[in-house]
């Protein structure tokens, strides 16, 4: 922290003549979150950290497939199909997000793949560390498809197979990165950033005028939170990184990965250990960082360069190392690490 900055309870203050940045940290769905708002020195954020807390704590109720009371958790829980389940706005907003995806991705994104998650033991039950049997993989894939869940136009959702479940982990931080956007804005800033877990949104400017630097961690199970590959300069806009070189087990010289694709039942096998993802929000940004790990480099950069307003980097390695390739418009937003 820089001489001079006082800091309470989470909250640290940094100023200069005319620009203060106030700070936020604290925890949500499972990891950590750090807000900066960037003001002027009579337009100090008092009350915006309880605002952004009760939000946060909706969102939780509504998406944790770890609270047996959540929304999620208890339509997961309903064994019937054609019966209309109520949820909350936050919650039909984020299945409309994971609908476009599934759609736009053709189903290599899917919200129903939770069967499968937690048949090769990277669910809630906790890790197996043991490859399911084919039969097993057969008769998970059998329950996914986000076709068999209905939008109703009244807010409400409905299952058409009453065994069909949601984990909508995969959105739900780039949703909570745009909602806490949201409350900010509200209360009238417009420099500020936000980040949980690693996706992050980024409005206007950092205190110095210039555009927000974002560090891509590298991609290695040794590396550390500060190990950076590349720095991406952004502004008004949503950046999210999605990699398989952390949550994985290894079996007979086989490594299998947390990303599940949800069209064959397996952990995706293309080589690819990162993705990111730049566009105009976050839980855009989240879904597509996981549905390019599962497409492929080829197959991924194609559909973010058919995408208005989407730029990605996708990270390989192969005996060589690390390999890279990006979107037609990525780099003018890259500098080297550090």
């Amino acid at each position: 922290m820089a001489a001079g900055c006082l800091m309470m309870l989470g909250l640290v203050i940094s100023g200069c003549s005319g620009r203060i940045e106030t700070r936020y940290a604290g925890s949500t769905m499972g990891t950590s979150y750090h807000i900066t708002v960037c003001h002027g020195f009579f337009k100090r954020p008092f009350g915006l950290h309880k605002k952004i807390e009760a939000k946060l704590a909706d969102i939780n109720r509504s998406m944790s497939t770890f609270d047996p009371d959540s929304e999620i958790s208890r339509f997961n829980r309903l064994q019937e199909a054609l019966v209309a389940f109520p949820v909350s706005p936050d919650f039909f907003r984020v299945l409309q997000a994971a609908r476009k995806l599934n759609q736009m991705t053709e189903g290599a994104w899917d919200g129903t793949v939770k069967p499968l998650v937690d048949l090769w033991g990277f669910g809630a039950a906790g890790r197996t560390n043991e490859p399911p049997p084919d039969a097993a993989v057969a008769a998970g894939r059998r329950r996914v498809g986000f076709d068999r869940i209905e939008l109703l136009p009244n807010g409400a959702v409905r299952k058409h197979d009453p065994l069909v479940t949601l984990d909508l982990a995969s959105i739900a931080k780039g949703y909570a990165v745009d909602a806490m956007s949201r409350v900010i804005r509200q209360r009238g800033y417009e420099n500020f950033l936000v980040e949980i877990g690693g996706e992050v949104f980024a409005a206007g400017r950092r205190k110095d005028g210039g555009p927000w630097r974002i560090g891509i961690n590298r991609p290695a199970p040794d590396a550390s939170a500060n190990d950076v590959y590349r720095v991406v300069h952004i502004s008004n806009r949503a950046m999210a990184t999605s990699g398989d070189y952390r949550n994985y087990f290894e079996k007979n010289g086989v490594r299998y990965s947390h990303v599940i694709d949800p069209r064959t039942g397996r952990p995706a096998a293309n080589q690819v250990v990162s993705a990111t993802i730049l566009a105009d929000d976050c839980t855009l940004a989240d879904g597509l960082a996981t549905a390019v790990m599962v497409l492929g480099s080829e197959k991924g950069l194609a559909l973010i360069n058919r995408l208005a307003a989407v730029e990605g980097l996708v990270l390989a390695v192969d005996d060589n190392g690390i390999t890279e390739r990006s979107s037609s418009g990525f780099d003018r937003f890259v500098s080297n690490a550090r």
